[in-house]
């Protein structure tokens, strides 16, 4: 006998052997051994058989949310209008900040989100944000969003303070590397005109654009001369001349992009996530480990800063709506370079005035 008992199906494993597995509605799937039709085999299968249908667990009634809990807090702060006056981005970002947050589960099993938010203390938050200490950024970010979350508390009137106004907020570090010239050049010689991964360097350094921001530029974005971008953050436009290597880059490409400039090589556009791992790839092809897509933008800051940009010309390139914020993006400038411009501007400012011609110095004085 060497027919297959029934439910019983043949599979190549990907070393190329044929193994044979049980499949049948209601039954847990199970690989079964031996050759077809052997003792062995039909023995497992009655096994299988013999040990019944596996039960369908019962469908779950929606969880049940703890009244004046974190849960039942954020459930309400998410249908205020403080929450849906910000764009869909930020719900969608900053909502999982949060949820995640409240999906955390202490030592004794419960989820954060059960916690009562009057039991939301100085302490305890402060444990949660002391444990992220490797990453700094996040912890902040946290930090900003469950702000906002216990000042919602306050409006309902469940407390009448905000315990993380009084927690520790961590140092700013550097964040993400600033490219230097000599690291866009070097991008650059790695990655010719006509690829994909030069046209995305020079609209990053046009536009001072983030990930997702360049992922979703437009043919139709560029008129008379000038290309127009919304940032991600703030929903803000910007406008701005484009930049004769960017022109280059675009004009160079093999087939003009009919819609997105940025193109799979499926030619699709990518998402946020996919262009900013690419360009990580392009990177490390260039031998640049500490440069990223962001990076550019923190670059294209530093320009500006250095080609004698003020603060308000810079932001309308970048977006920023804080000068504080813009700040920290320039911080990378040249300060030799700032300074010997600043010095020049004063000399010609407070140039000692030349004598009139009336005026005779004498040799006696």
């Amino acid at each position: 006998m060497t027919e297959l008992p029934k439910n019983v199906r043949p599979e190549t494993d990907r070393h190329g052997k044929v193994r044979h597995r049980f499949r049948k509605a209601g039954f847990k799937s199970a690989m079964v051994p031996g050759p077809p039709g052997s003792a062995e085999m039909l023995r497992a299968v009655a096994e299988i058989l013999e040990t019944g249908r596996i039960e369908k667990k019962p469908i779950e009634s929606p969880k049940r949310v703890t009244p004046h809990s974190l849960d039942d807090l954020f459930r309400r702060y998410r249908a205020s209008g403080h929450w849906t006056k910000n764009s869909a981005r930020y719900q969608h970002v900053g909502g999982r900040v949060i949820e995640r947050f409240l999906d955390r589960v202490d030592k004794k099993g419960r989820r954060y989100g059960e916690r009562p938010v009057e039991r939301v203390t100085v302490g305890w938050l402060d444990n949660q944000l002391g444990a992220m200490s490797e990453t700094p950024g996040a912890a902040n970010d946290l930090r900003k969003k469950l702000k906002g979350l216990m000042n919602h508390a306050i409006r309902l009137e469940w407390r009448t303070s905000n315990p993380v106004e009084l927690t520790a907020k961590f140092k700013d570090g550097a964040g993400h590397h600033t490219w230097t010239d000599d690291e866009i050049e070097q991008f650059r010689a790695c990655h010719p005109l006509g690829t994909m991964a030069r046209l995305t360097l020079e609209l990053a350094l046009n536009t001072a654009g983030r990930r997702a921001t360049i992922s979703k530029i437009e043919r139709d974005h560029i008129k008379a001369g000038k290309i127009t971008t919304q940032h991600a953050k703030g929903s803000v436009v910007a406008t701005v001349p484009l930049l004769a290597t960017t022109r280059a880059a675009i004009e160079a490409l093999p087939a003009a992009p009919i819609r997105f400039l940025i193109l799979t090589e499926f030619g699709k556009p990518f998402s946020a996530a996919g262009l900013g791992n690419k360009m990580r790839d392009w990177c490390d092809q260039a031998e640049l480990p500490n440069c990223s897509l962001h990076g550019l933008r923190k670059s294209i800051s530093r320009q500006i800063a250095e080609s004698a940009g003020t603060d308000a010309e810079g932001m309308a390139v970048t977006g920023h709506k804080s000068p504080k914020v813009f700040a920290t993006y320039r911080a990378a400038a040249n300060r030799e370079k700032l300074a010997e411009r600043a010095m020049a501007k004063r000399e010609s400012e407070f140039a000692e005035p030349s004598a009139p011609e009336n005026c005779r110095t004498s040799t006696n004085d």
